[in-house]
């Protein structure tokens, strides 16, 4: 995972394409435009056939420009970073702030491709990527871009389980702007695997943990939330604040309670995990006193309770089936 961070300070996990699929998509390009241009060509020269030949080589340069340079960077331009062999390998062009590229950047892109692609059948793109920590190409740092996985499996995506219902909204005014960004990785992956560590390593960990996003808040982690949940609601609000921020509502999967403490208890988002038993307990709960059950109008009222013998409450013994002797 490759961390970016955008203009408005929202961290980005982006998954940088690696060289076996950047090739895949190139090869498929590359196959497309030749068939493309190749097809073009055969036209200009049957409709071109009278020219001398210095019209026919600008021509020909002319062609050679066109459908391999210009075309490809018209289609990423058009489609914000895709080709047809990105879309086939699940791939997109983007900067390096994860937005989507414009025209000069698939200009530069397209000029220094010409070169590194073309001219050199690929081996400098490919020693570029592989000497490259994300897999960029000479093209892509010139340009400031990054060929990023769209499609990621959902098998390997981890999910940040839910904060307890009792404790959505509670850090609403905590200043979480300090914490650094390492410290968050390290919550979040915690988060998402504590069901397989032992309880006791586990607790250990969330404790250690929640001291630091406390020393990095200025505000204590409260005596009655245990260290587990207290970090599951920090990130919550973490999330909550930048959705708010980047698209003004709430994160995916809150239904209409979530964001209020008085959220219902079992209440949990739409899509995420619950926390393994058992459940964290409330805050100042209280045992309820026993009810008596209440009495059902539709039901008969409860006989008074007599013993064998007792002719104080008036009622007859029961029946036994026993005759004594006379």
């Amino acid at each position: 995972m490759s961390e970016l961070v955008t203009g408005e300070a929202v961290a980005l996990e982006l998954r940088p394409a690696k060289l076996p699929s950047r090739a895949l998509a190139v090869l498929i390009d590359l196959a497309v435009a030749f068939a493309v241009y190749i097809a073009v060509t055969m036209t200009i020269v049957a409709a071109t056939a009278s020219l001398d030949d210095a019209a026919s080589a600008a021509v020909a340069v002319a062609t050679f420009l066109l459908v391999l340079v210009g075309v490809p960077i018209a289609v990423e331009t058009l489609s914000r970073g895709k080709s047809l062999g990105k879309l086939a390998c699940g791939l997109r062009v983007v900067r390096d702030d994860g937005g989507p590229i414009r025209f000069r950047h698939a200009l530069v892109r397209g000029a220094v491709g010409v070169v590194e692609i073309l001219m050199t059948f690929g081996v400098v793109a490919c020693i570029a990527s592989l000497v490259s920590a994300r897999g960029r190409r000479i093209g892509d740092v010139v340009a400031g871009t990054l060929v990023v996985r769209e499609r990621v499996p959902t098998g390997q995506a981890a999910f940040v389980p839910a904060p307890p219902p009792w404790l959505v909204g509670r850090f609403a005014q905590l200043d979480l702007s300090a914490v650094p960004e390492g410290l968050w990785l390290a919550v979040r992956q915690y988060l998402t695997r504590m069901g397989q560590l032992d309880p006791q390593v586990g607790h250990g960990m969330a404790g250690r943990l929640a001291a630091d996003v406390a020393a990095h808040t200025g505000t204590p982690v409260p005596t009655d939330v245990p260290p587990a949940a207290f970090l599951a609601a920090v990130v919550h609000e973490r999330q909550s604040r930048e959705a708010q921020r980047a698209f003004g509502a709430a994160p995916h999967g809150g239904g209409p309670h979530s964001g209020r403490p008085g959220a219902p208890a079992g209440y949990a988002p739409t899509g995420a995990p619950s926390y393994p038993a058992p459940s964290y307990p409330a805050p100042h709960a209280q045992p309820a006193a026993p009810v008596a059950p209440a009495q059902d109008a539709f039901s008969k009222p409860a006989a008074p309770s007599s013993v064998p013998g007792d002719r104080d409450g008036g009622a007859e013994p029961p029946a036994t089936g026993f005759a004594p002797p006379a």
